[in-house]
């Protein structure tokens, strides 16, 4: 019995002896193709802001946060993610207007003036003159029907221009106020307009070549204002829709004089053409 236990003794410390080299060795390498699950994504908790004002439209701003169309801090955004996308409430930056003097849109009696400009007729230049009215000072008063602008000093004197008037057809008078004031204004043709003249622009950028001019003077809320030209020599004539029309240096002269307010008396046109022939004349 015991040379059987002794080499049960031997077999046993053989396979402790290999099981330790067995442990000893390195590990089999993976199979081909596998590859070890990715580690998650875990984005940094978002922060609020610290200094400063919300950064523009579309700009990052601090802890990666944007800026959406209300003003408000908006949700994070993850670059990371799939599908991420424009960052939320991005939008791109606009272009610059589209803005478009359309001059070959405009008819010919609106046509800005080619060449050496013509000297208005005397008559016509800007001028301090006598004038008796019982209209206080500051007050414009419109002489439709001999193509004059006061504009009343007090004193028995005035400043007057000479102005282009609506014409046959569409002159008028009354009283109204001055309602707004602009600088190069743009121009909206009216719908009364187009429908006369359909082939007009729908919009035309302020600038020299505008037929509005330098400067406009709105009148109430009506359609018509005190405006400058670029045609300057429709000054003395029956030429407009309704509207006073001024060469633009006077009206940047009398845009400098009055406010906002400023009472404006259009006389009526009576017999206007006959006072036009009697000045041409």
């Amino acid at each position: 019995m015991r040379p059987i236990a002794g080499f049960v003794v031997l077999i046993l410390a053989t396979a402790g002896l290999c099981g330790t080299q067995a442990s000893a060795q390195q590990p089999y390498p993976p199979p081909a193709g596998y590859y070890p699950p990715p580690t998650p994504y875990t984005p940094a908790p978002p922060q609020p802001y610290s200094n400063g004002p919300l950064p523009p439209l579309g700009v990052p701003g601090a802890a990666g946060y944007y800026r959406d169309d209300t003003g408000e801090p908006a949700r994070p955004y993850d670059p990371y993610r799939q599908g991420a996308g424009a960052p939320p409430g991005y939008y791109p930056p606009p272009g610059p207007p589209q803005r478009t003097t359309a001059i070959e849109g405009l008819p010919p009696d609106e046509q800005p003036e080619q060449g050496p400009r013509q000297d208005l007729p005397s008559q016509f230049h800007r001028q301090l003159v006598d004038y008796v009215t019982t209209e206080p000072a500051g007050t414009i008063i419109i002489d439709t029907a001999h193509t004059f602008l006061y504009l009343v000093r007090g004193g028995g004197k005035a400043v007057r221009y000479g102005i282009g008037v609506g014409r046959e057809g569409f002159t008028w008078s009354g009283t109204e106020r001055i309602s707004r004031m602009t600088e190069w204004p743009d121009w909206h043709p009216p719908k009364e307009m187009i429908e006369r003249q359909p082939y007009l622009p729908r919009f035309m950028a302020g600038g020299e070549t505008n037929p509005l001019g330098a400067r406009a003077l709105y009148l109430g809320n009506t359609l018509y204002r005190i405006h400058g030209t670029n045609q300057p020599s429709t000054i003395g004539h029956f030429v407009s829709s309704g509207c006073i029309r001024l060469t633009n240096e006077d009206i940047e002269d009398l845009y400098s004089r009055v406010n906002l307010g400023t009472r404006v008396v259009v006389l009526p046109g009576s017999d206007a053409l006959a006072a036009q022939r009697a000045l041409v004349r």
